[in-house]
């Protein structure tokens, strides 16, 4: 005959272990402590063993006890994530989420699929914008979380990862050493264009602007032809372009960092991406 183990009793167990005595673990299972010596003493029978031995004021785990106790905390955890999972309800609804131009085709397409993989039932709806553009959206209820990014120094939210601003030009190309410097930007309200420019103008650098619209496809375009630089953080430069270093004769450009914006009032479905941005960034840093 199958014999099985009252949970109830385990979990009593754990407690008096926990808690080194009967009146404590009472309280904390709202059971009498003559209840709870009762329990003990049903599972004790059960093993033919002795868990608990006296010492002073306190009762101490005997040898078998000490042996259980790890077990049974382990039964009782993979009980309790059982229960939790099957009788959750699934997560669903929408989620609106604000991520930069420069980020969302390197950093977070990974992310997207294993969000998506894992609630298929969440309906994503996605803005992509300049920093201060989604950190607005975010503030008038527009969306449920916002990934920004801002001058290190200046920070807002929760700091996901920094990195320093690089120069990036083409493979082999030319364009950094003309005057006026042809600067490629996304848009000019890009977060990086005022430090950018701030650069330049501090070391006397002539410039001009060769391309904003807003799509970071024609932005790469115009410094893939070695019609212009620009700048961007090093974990978002594709392969075929080059990041400029020093002997490129350009100002050091500051640290910026990628800041989750996550409202306190956030949702589950909100809650539940931000680990994922966590948990994605830390494995691409």
């Amino acid at each position: 005959m199958t014999r099985n183990l009252d949970l109830d009793l385990v979990r009593t167990f754990v407690s008096v272990a926990e808690r080194g005595g009967m009146t404590a673990a009472a309280n904390s299972l709202h059971l009498t402590q003559g209840a709870v010596s009762q329990q003990i003493k049903r599972l004790e029978a059960w093993f033919n063993c002795t868990l608990f031995e006296r010492q002073g004021r306190r009762l101490e785990l005997t040898q078998a006890g000490e042996r259980f106790l790890g077990k049974a905390k382990r039964l009782l955890g993979m009980h309790d994530e059982i229960l939790a999972e099957m009788t959750a309800r699934p997560l669903q609804g929408p989620l609106r989420l604000g991520v930069p131009y420069d980020l969302v085709g390197t950093s977070f397409s990974p992310i997207f699929k294993a969000f998506a993989d894992a609630y298929p039932h969440v309906e994503i709806s996605l803005l992509c914008g300049a920093s201060q553009e989604l950190s607005d959206a975010l503030a008038r209820g527009s969306l449920d979380l916002a990934v920004i990014e801002q001058a290190a120094a200046e920070s807002t939210g929760e700091c996901l990862c920094v990195e320093r601003l690089v120069w990036v030009g083409s493979r082999g190309g030319g364009a950094y050493l003309k005057r006026p410097l042809p600067i490629s930007m996304v848009a000019d309200t890009c977060a990086f264009r005022p430090t950018v420019l701030q650069a330049l103008s501090a070391n006397k650098i002539e410039w001009r602007t060769v391309f904003e619209s807003g799509n970071i496809d024609a932005t790469t375009a115009t410094v893939r032809s070695d019609l212009a630089i620009t700048a961007w953080l090093p974990s978002t430069v594709p392969a075929d372009l080059d990041i400029l270093g020093q002997d490129a004769g350009l100002p050091l450009l500051p640290n910026f960092a990628v800041s989750l914006q996550l409202p306190s009032n956030s949702g589950r479905a909100a809650r539940e991406f931000a680990q994922f941005i966590r948990d994605g960034l830390m494995r691409r840093v």
